[in-house]
């Protein structure tokens, strides 16, 4: 493992990462909270006013939405504020321009704010969904998000059922395409980055290691050490803002 926390105006990378860069078609990307984070996006679990008094498992649960629908979309309306006033990285930007530059890019996130899309990414993966959808309870079919919030009158279907948001809620599997189509872009990738992400949550914590059995060079990018870090060939130490940008100048670079 090569581990890299070095100042910027001294960054550098390996010569194994500088030729994989150059000569690779088939490139998957891993994201998480951290790079989120890195746009100001208020962490799940993060404490103000009214909402310091509940857990996030007594309202992103499907239980608790049947219980009291009107409290948890008050609180969805909420976090959908926040992440409305946010605006994608330099982290996000870079890699919008690696999928320009890869034949085969896969984007894989574990974060529900759609700023990867904003940034100008398509090719994404989201495996928990993405706050700014809905979709019916009954049907599954998406549905349209009202561009005024009233609490009185929640958002139903067309088929009458009621709306949910679009994200994967405790107890609940994550959706079977997402999963299998980032299963499959993982198992055949020639190199994978994880990025901004703990290294915990599964089953997105097991996609670079999938990748690295398979033989793909697997980078961890993350300003703290990780349970992936040990294993990564090579690291980081950082933030993605300014770290994926470095990179993206040794593109081409013979």
């Amino acid at each position: 493992m090569r581990l890299y926390s070095s100042p910027m105006k001294e960054f550098a990378i390996s010569e194994r990462l500088r030729n994989l860069l150059c000569r690779s078609t088939r490139v998957t990307v891993l994201t998480g909270a951290g790079v989120s984070a890195e746009s100001g996006v208020p962490t799940f679990r993060s404490p103000d006013g009214l909402w310091a008094k509940f857990k996030p498992e007594e309202l992103a649960t499907f239980d608790a939405f049947h219980r009291n629908p009107q409290l948890v979309w008050e609180w969805y309306n909420y976090r959908r504020r926040l992440m409305g006033e946010v605006l994608p990285n330099p982290g996000h930007r870079a890699l919008a321009e690696w999928e320009k530059y890869f034949v085969d890019f896969a984007l894989v996130t574990q974060n529900v704010d759609g700023l990867h899309r904003q940034a100008g990414s398509v090719q994404v993966y989201e495996l928990h969904g993405n706050i700014q959808k809905n979709k019916c309870v009954d049907c599954g079919k998406p549905g349209e998000v009202p561009d005024v919030f009233d609490p009185e009158n929640l958002p139903c279907c067309e088929c009458g059922g009621m709306l949910r948001p679009d994200v994967v809620w405790f107890g609940e599997l994550l959706p079977e395409s997402v999963i299998e189509k980032a299963w499959a872009k993982t198992e055949a990738c020639e190199l994978f980055f994880s990025i901004g992400t703990s290294s915990v949550v599964q089953p997105a914590a097991s996609l670079p290691l999938v990748a690295q059995r398979q033989g793909a060079y697997m980078v961890e990018i993350n300003p703290e050490e990780t349970p992936l870090s040990g294993v990564a060939d090579e690291v980081f130490r950082g933030l993605s803002g300014d770290i994926l940008p470095r990179i993206t100048e040794y593109f081409n670079d013979e």
